[in-house]
């Protein structure tokens, strides 16, 4: 297995054992609320389509934007005309394809430990955190904030690219110290199982001083968190998000997907086309939003988890 499934398989276990830590949660009441994230808008072509779709005619409550890559003006222009929907950044380190590959947002001399030697960003999360410099780290999350913004994008929240920020104590903490300086919130959990902490020790290491940053911030943060990135068949994947919805835990969880359509371009991208296809294929389909209704779960967006947060302590 090569370092990049290894670390696929590392993610789908993280999305497993989140769900898992938010099931031990003292939570406030039992209504159950979740957030449908698309990830990787901005990517190519074929995604942005199928984002798009799966915002007007599924159950995607939210996407997050790849600020380096070459489709993100397009996303971007159909951000600015449709403000009605979630829009988070996806915050990006690597650039993990074989022969689409894109560099960062800040000139290279200004992050030079960020790109490999063709100036692409690094290819995996294990060469990011042993490469990159904190401090350079910083600029490019802050140019890559700054250029969605000037690119009109009503941004909701941020969130991080195959894990990489959490990859490292000093890069959560830039992560986190990013998003509550542009006042804006942060993927984060409120609680973090310890075999979690064995993938990410960061997560233990800095996790209390960060959410307490968080709550002085009055920033919303999750219950619960799922993505799969497994699963041979389409069958079996409709199967792990059917289970997981039906075992969604008290509170706000986000089950994270990837939409594409099985076309050339994408196919041409990535081996996880047929994969980003049939996500699409599920939370498009009625017989999703069906399941929600008989389970009692609200859908809503990160704008509205925000929102309920702050009317928190009124409601106390």
């Amino acid at each position: 297995m090569n370092i990049q499934n290894r670390h696929l398989l590392a993610l789908l276990t993280v999305g497993l054992f989140f769900c898992d830590a938010a099931r031990a949660a003292d939570p406030q009441s039992n209504r159950r609320y979740v957030i449908i994230h698309s990830d990787d808008a901005g990517m190519c072509h074929s995604v942005n389509r199928a984002t798009i779709d799966a915002l007007e005619t599924g159950i995607v409550s939210s996407c997050s934007i790849m600020m380096p890559c070459p489709w993100v003006t397009e996303f971007a222009a159909y951000a600015r005309e449709h403000p009605e929907y979630d829009y988070g950044l996806h915050l990006t380190l690597n650039s993990e394809w074989k022969y689409y590959r894109w560099g960062p947002v800040a000139s290279r001399d200004k992050v030079p430990s960020l790109v490999d030697k063709d100036g692409y960003l690094w290819d995996n999360v294990p060469q990011v955190a042993a490469n990159v410099r904190a401090e350079e780290v910083e600029i490019e999350l802050r140019a890559q904030v700054d250029r969605a913004l000037e690119l009109e994008i009503p941004v909701s929240h941020l969130d991080t690219h195959m894990g990489a920020l959490v990859c490292r104590p000093d890069l959560i903490e830039v992560y986190v110290r990013v998003g509550i300086d542009y006042d804006i919130p942060v993927l984060f959990l409120k609680q973090i199982d310890e075999r979690v902490v064995k993938e990410y020790p960061a997560l233990k290491e800095k996790g209390e001083q960060l959410l307490a940053a968080l709550e002085d911030a009055e920033f919303p943060v999750l219950d619960g968190l799922a993505q799969f990135y497994g699963g041979d068949t389409h069958e079996e994947r409709l199967d792990n998000y059917e289970k997981t919805l039906r075992n969604l835990p008290p509170g706000v969880s986000q089950i994270i997907i990837h939409c594409g359509y099985y076309d050339d371009e994408l196919k041409a991208v990535t081996n996880s086309a047929q994969r980003r296809d049939g996500d699409r294929k599920i939370f498009t389909d009625p017989k999703i939003r069906e399941l929600l209704d008989e389970e009692d779960i609200e859908l809503i967006t990160w704008k509205q988890f925000r929102a309920m947060q702050a009317r928190e302590p009124a409601d106390e």
